[in-house]
């Protein structure tokens, strides 16, 4: 019996997973999933699972600091994913077969509030540092001041590109512009690769809260309504500017989080296009369904909803609230990695 994500595919989005498991790799792959992306929440998951307490104890035994080791763990993770994938990449010549490595996220650590200058620049130097000759290694920047002040820097370097945490069409306009000024600058335009992750289900949770008057059809529907209108404005920009390999949405934070929805609300949202990271647990659910997912990426709700969503919901509000919270979320789990690696420390000494 063929898995409801072979569907998905078909349609044609590219299945990426929001996991670098190297066991959910392995098995997302054989579902059709062709790249894959990471963040300290799931290196910290997987170390915490013990199945890697040894590299972690030869590292101690090297005389590595824990900061040390949590960025060599997440560069081996990273690579095993990169091997998976590389064929993928081979075949594609470069559009697809990726896997992200996210920079330093304490960079943005509120409570250190470094100079938007000093995190510009540090991201360039980290940028360079776990990127240049990784082959389909992806560098994962946020749409911060501080990492879109990278952007450019980083693609005319010849990297490849996920901007993360985007919420708003001010922070894609500003990723994709410094994106393209990079590209430009690039003797091998055949080789530029950019992707923009729009997240999703943060937007509906924050409608919930701040935004309860909308009407029933459009609550819930703010975060597909806002990825959609800037997948539509990718395509638009990227048509005519003669680059080789596609520069991409990605339909990020996909997982639901009202247990009244069902698991795939998301996916089979943006299905026809681009890319989508889905948490395994959610292509598990997928897996176990009957769905069948056909193009509807291109597909908006009535002039009724879109009109609501419109005059109700400030767009600058929302991404003011959700960056606020999502850098909170972005420094707390890397301190939660370095603190799991002093605890591996203790135990394993």
């Amino acid at each position: 019996m063929s898995n409801p994500l072979e569907s998905l595919v078909a349609s044609g989005t590219k299945l990426w997973l929001d996991s670098i498991d190297p066991q959910e790799v392995a098995r997302n792959r054989a579902w059709g999933a062709t790249g894959a992306t990471s963040n300290p929440i799931i290196v910290a998951d997987l170390l915490q699972t013990g199945r890697f307490d040894d590299a972690i104890a030869d590292l101690i035994r090297a005389g590595h600091d824990d900061h040390a080791i949590a960025w060599a763990m997440t560069d081996k993770l990273v690579s095993e994913a990169q091997a998976v994938f590389e064929p993928v990449w081979n075949e594609t010549k470069c559009n697809d077969g990726w896997v992200s490595f996210e920079l330093d996220p304490l960079l943005e650590d509120v409570t250190l509030n470094l100079p938007i200058a000093e995190r510009t620049a540090k991201y360039i130097e980290l940028g360079k540092h776990w990127g240049i000759g990784r082959k389909n290694r992806m560098i994962k920047v946020p749409a911060t001041e501080g990492g879109l002040g990278a952007l450019e820097e980083l693609v005319a370097a010849g990297l490849a590109i996920n901007v993360t945490l985007i919420f708003s069409e001010r922070q894609y306009l500003a990723a994709r512009e410094a994106c393209f000024r990079g590209a430009q600058r690039r003797a091998d335009k055949d080789k530029v690769k950019t992707v923009y992750s729009i997240f999703v289900s943060r937007l509906d949770v924050y409608t919930e809260k701040h935004v309860p008057t909308l009407s029933a059809e459009a609550q819930g529907m703010v975060g597909i309504v806002n990825a959609k209108r800037l997948w539509a404005l990718n395509q638009q920009f990227w048509k005519d500017k003669g680059l080789a390999l596609q520069q991409e949405i990605i339909f990020a934070s996909t997982g639901t989080k009202k247990p009244t929805d069902a698991p795939w609300k998301y996916v089979a949202a943006f299905a026809g296009s681009d890319i989508e990271t889905n948490p395994p647990a959610t292509n598990d659910a997928v897996g176990k369904s009957d769905v069948q997912f056909t193009r509807q990426v291109d597909v908006l709700p009535p002039a009724e909803v879109l009109a609501d969503i419109d005059a109700k919901v400030s767009m600058q509000h929302l991404e003011e609230t959700l960056m606020r919270e999502g850098l909170q979320k972005f420094a707390d789990p890397q301190k939660a990695l370095l603190a799991l690696i002093a605890k591996k420390r203790a135990s394993l000494q």
